[in-house]
């Protein structure tokens, strides 16, 4: 029987509130759920070792000075002003790469994290 990790339940938490958000928004996944279980893991990543949910998809000199603006915290600034997400992980559905998911499972996104080791 596996143990549940904080990692874990930072990737289900992350999971959860992207897929809420999804529908909150009228925004959907990216058409490729790979790029969504990235973009949500690097979330989960943050989360755990930074303490939010900081944009995995940016270079940061600082990134500890990164979560204290906030500007880039998921959902960041130009999201939540302008519905654009850098990491493509809320997309509206008048853009070429948006799906028809709101909703992604845990196991395909740590199946794409198992996959990514090693790479």
């Amino acid at each position: 029987m596996s143990q549940i990790t904080d990692t874990d339940k930072s990737l289900e938490a992350m999971k959860n509130f992207a897929e809420q958000y999804a529908r909150r928004t009228d925004t959907y996944f990216c058409s490729d759920l790979s790029v969504t279980a990235v973009v949500i893991e690097g979330l989960a990543r943050h989360k755990d070792e930074l303490g939010a949910p900081l944009c995995p998809c940016r270079h940061y000199e600082d990134k500890e000075a990164e979560v204290k603006n906030t500007f880039w915290n998921c959902p960041c600034v130009p999201m939540r002003e302008r519905k654009e997400c850098h990491c493509m992980l809320f997309i509206t559905p008048d853009n070429e790469f948006a799906g028809e998911e709101q909703a992604i499972s845990l196991d395909y996104i740590q199946e794409v994290r198992e996959s990514m080791k090693g790479h």
